[in-house]
């Protein structure tokens, strides 16, 4: 227990603005934990942003763009843009062209290139549209946004699971010492606990299926053209993840689907 009392402050610490000075073990054990703990992270961004979009709507006079804009604005918030660096890397590498060895000294260049600026911009705004649309539907959806950093967050704790590391340094090298066997076993509980309160809404079983599917294609990417995972590729997979959620959710409003 003490174990995943350390990874719960490791996460605070790694994955979000929130201060914690505080200096905690991080060997196997705790490592572990925080994988496990994934989900769990998943789900309380998930409350968090979806409390936000139903407390706009419901209590605030704010217009819905304005709502949407907090909405959106809230993950670059609370992370600080942690993963929109891996993004514009991700970018500038997958579209050089290159050998896995050229990319990868990409990924570690600190400049930002042309095609990391624009994919910035476009999932941004991409995002944005999906989220406002959203919010114009009403706060019925915000029920539905507890899943998207929830599929998002177990897909990255897989990948750390089952993509070998690209190089032997960095976070995602040293994040992944904690390899667990039980891991896919306690995600699948987090599925199906998930599932008994969703599983009356296609939406669920949707979003379910697509992150199955973007998890094979993305771990396929990234070994295919980068030999592994960075912390990069992490952090890039996990906006892309969060992008593609956003999206359907934005879709089944579209389309009246819920």
């Amino acid at each position: 227990m003490k174990a995943y009392i350390y990874a719960a402050g490791i996460i605070i610490q790694f994955f979000t603005v929130l201060p914690l000075h505080r200096t905690l073990p991080m060997e196997k054990a705790e490592l572990r934990a925080v994988l496990h703990l994934f989900p769990v992270l998943g789900l309380v961004k998930g409350f968090i942003y979806a409390g936000a979009f139903w407390s706009l709507l419901e209590w605030t006079p704010f217009s819905p763009l304005a709502a949407a804009f907090f909405v959106w604005l809230l993950p670059i918030m609370l992370t600080g843009g942690l993963h929109l660096d891996g993004l514009m890397d991700w970018a500038d590498a997958h579209f050089s062209f290159r050998d896995k060895e050229r990319r990868l000294a990409i990924l570690s260049d600190p400049r930002a290139g042309a095609f990391g600026v624009l994919a910035l911009v476009l999932l941004l705004a991409a995002k944005f549209l999906f989220i406002f649309e959203t919010v114009t539907a009403g706060s019925y959806y915000a029920f539905f946004i507890f899943l998207i950093p929830f599929f998002a967050h177990i897909m990255t704790g897989l990948f750390l699971q089952y993509v070998p590391p690209a190089k032997e340094e960095g976070l995602a090298f040293f994040f992944q010492k904690g390899h667990s066997k039980s891991l896919p076993f306690i995600y699948t509980v987090f599925v199906i606990i998930a599932g008994s309160i969703y599983a009356v809404y296609p939406l669920f079983w949707v979003m379910l299926g697509v992150s199955c599917l973007y998890f094979f294609v993305i771990k396929h990417g990234m070994q295919k053209e980068f030999g592994g995972a960075t912390g990069d590729l992490y952090g890039a997979a996990q906006e892309g993840a969060e992008l593609l959620l956003w999206m359907i959710l934005w879709l089944s409003v579209s389309f009246a689907m819920v």
